[in-house]
């Protein structure tokens, strides 16, 4: 299409659209720039065409979608910063996803990261976490030991408001994730430290009851164990979990 402008006119115009941020020219014809993009091949895709069918889908349903599309711990721990319907996402600086050695033979459990590990992105770097590698250690066991290592996850990965304790909801919420977490790494025992992972797993509650007892989950050994939190409150019950950690030593020799 000609234009009936002078040149310098045309001039004048282009220093004005400069002016007020025009950074592209636009065509008489529109344009779909949204046609050419690659289409997702992850779990996104899925969701979205899920929630085209079924707009009140239930949330934990695709907390199982995402958790069962990951093939790999990378492709759980983006499924985990992809997954929006969990309200804890929203004041928590990180996703506290693991730490240690994905190939060792104990697997920690927790609770929920404190403001420690909320800063640094990982599991038990706070004082609970300092006493709990000096506990571990004790039995010669470490995060990055080269034979005796352990890895070390937690129910919930975004720190609660005010380090509360999470909600049975939020534990509902996130427990596919953690059931596939414990499926790729195929650890020989489980460690739950505290009441919130034996909910979690065991459907159960009350850790003095439960500590010191072998139990079993999906076909996992399991190991209930005061957390290390409630042994700085509670410096009395350091004599079970030193028991508890003798039994864990015993076992993991006798299955060598």
């Amino acid at each position: 299409m000609e234009s009936n402008l002078t040149h310098n006119e045309l001039l004048e115009l282009l220093r004005w659209q400069f002016e007020v941020g025009v950074t592209e020219t636009i065509g008489e014809e529109p344009i779909n720039r949204y046609k050419s993009l690659p289409q997702e091949k992850d779990y996104a895709s899925k969701l979205s065409s899920l929630n085209e069918e079924e707009p009140n889908v239930d949330p934990i349903a695709l907390a199982k979608l995402a958790a069962e599309s990951s093939e790999t711990l990378k492709d759980l721990s983006s499924a985990l910063e992809r997954f929006e319907c969990c309200d804890l996402r929203e004041g928590a600086r990180n996703l506290v996803f693991s730490d240690g050695n994905y190939k060792a033979k104990v697997m920690i459990i927790g609770e929920a990261p404190g403001r420690e590990e909320d800063k640094t992105g990982k599991p038990f770097v706070g004082p609970a976490g300092q006493l709990l590698d000096k506990m571990f250690k004790a039995i010669d066991y470490q995060r990055f030991s080269e034979n005796n290592s352990l890895y070390i996850t937690n129910v919930i990965p975004w720190r609660p408001p005010q380090n509360r304790s999470p909600t049975e909801a939020e534990i509902n919420l996130l427990k596919p994730f953690l059931v596939k977490h414990i499926d790729l790494i195929k650890p020989e025992i489980i460690v739950l430290m505290g009441n919130t992972p034996c909910q979690a797993l065991l459907g159960k509650s009350g850790i003095t009851k439960l500590r010191g007892q072998w139990m079993e989950f999906s076909g996992y050994t399991v190991l209930p164990m005061f957390h290390p939190a409630y042994l700085l409150r509670v410096p009395s019950a350091k004599k079970e979990t030193w028991e508890d950690l003798k039994m864990l030593k015993q076992k993991l020799e006798e299955s060598r």
